[in-house]
């Protein structure tokens, strides 16, 4: 049965990173990423400049699945009620009033949030709030959102003016901040023929049920962790905190540290990683490849971290290496 499960799994993924990659060049380590946080039902960051295929990555990704699929652009005059919906007047035929509630965009199963940053503080609190949630309250009623329910907000970290950060406690929301990075000369050849004739793009023969996913994703509790591996998240996550490390850089330009919901995601993210690779046991090695997607966004720089150009990646890199010397069984 579970083997069954597992070789569905696989031909599911299989489907999946083909039709992407076929879409949109160079950025396979994102598909997986993106296959993963669909299998958790976790929410995706995606940074980079415009023009690298952010939008179109997810438009593809909500393509090859039979799941709801709605846009939202974030502008600064964007409203909450843009978002959730709002009750209208309707009138009936024998003449009475009511007010029925119509959803907004928040209400399908893959929403792309684009430009999250240029939305208000206001706005971004409403769609943040339906993330964690998974409803939103209206009117003192409460509204479940379809499931699954994933977001995928993008971001642009060139064009700063006029933008909002998203604060600390709204950004952990999300399970990964995946980065976009402009193509080199053989890629850019490949998009360029790719979408020479855009009529000409493939598009999927049969598409992804969520009936499916919903059946495979129970097998995240097949896989096995043992307590090595759960002592080693915990004390990735405890040295991100410069009260709690024993790193100089940490102490040195770490403000705030990663939270524990950190080490939960990288706990499932690490689970569906082995079984994307046909196993049913966690390694190390997946814990330090999905470490900076889980990590990077949940770490507070200081100001001294700031004013020398410090990478949140290299203190992670720095973190690991104590941690693979001091705690990683010798083979």
């Amino acid at each position: 049965m579970l083997e069954s499960k597992l070789n569905r799994l696989l031909h599911y993924y299989s489907d999946f990173s083909e039709f992407l990659n076929q879409r949109i060049v160079g950025c396979s380590e994102i598909v997986k990423r993106l296959f993963i946080s669909l299998m958790i039902g976790g929410n995706i960051l995606l940074e980079g400049p415009p023009g690298v295929g952010k939008t179109s990555m997810v438009r593809a990704f909500a393509e090859l699945l039979d799941l709801a699929y709605s846009r939202i652009q974030f502008t600064p005059d964007l409203m909450p009620l843009d978002i959730i919906g709002s009750n209208i007047l309707q009138q009936s035929e024998a003449g009475s009033r009511t007010y029925e509630f119509f959803k907004g965009p928040i209400f399908a199963n893959i929403v792309l949030g684009d430009e999250i940053n240029r939305a208000t503080p206001k706005t971004q609190s409403a769609f943040l709030e339906a993330m964690e949630e998974k409803r939103i309250t209206f009117l003192g009623k409460e509204h479940l959102l379809p499931s699954p329910f994933m977001v995928i907000a993008t971001q642009n970290p060139i064009e700063l003016e006029g933008t909002y950060p998203l604060p600390e406690a709204q950004i952990d929301r999300f399970l990964m901040k995946l980065y976009f990075h402009y193509p080199d000369f053989l890629q850019l050849k490949q998009i360029i023929n790719t979408n020479e004739f855009p009529d000409r793009l493939v598009h999927p023969q049969e598409k992804k049920s969520g009936k499916l996913w919903n059946e495979l994703r129970e097998l995240e509790n097949e896989v096995i962790v043992i307590d090595d591996i759960k002592n080693y998240i915990a004390r990735l996550v405890v040295s991100t905190h410069p009260l709690h490390s024993n790193i100089p850089e940490i102490k040195r330009y770490v403000l705030y540290g990663a939270s524990p919901r950190a080490g939960i995601y990288l706990l499932r993210a690490a689970k569906w990683k082995a079984l994307l690779e046909n196993r049913v046991n966690v390694s190390f090695e997946d814990i330090e490849e999905l470490a900076c997607d889980v990590l990077n966004h949940r770490i507070i720089l200081n100001f001294d971290a700031e004013a020398e150009d410090v990478e949140i990646s290299k203190l992670l890199q720095t973190i690991l290496q104590d941690l693979e010397r001091r705690y990683r069984p010798r083979s």
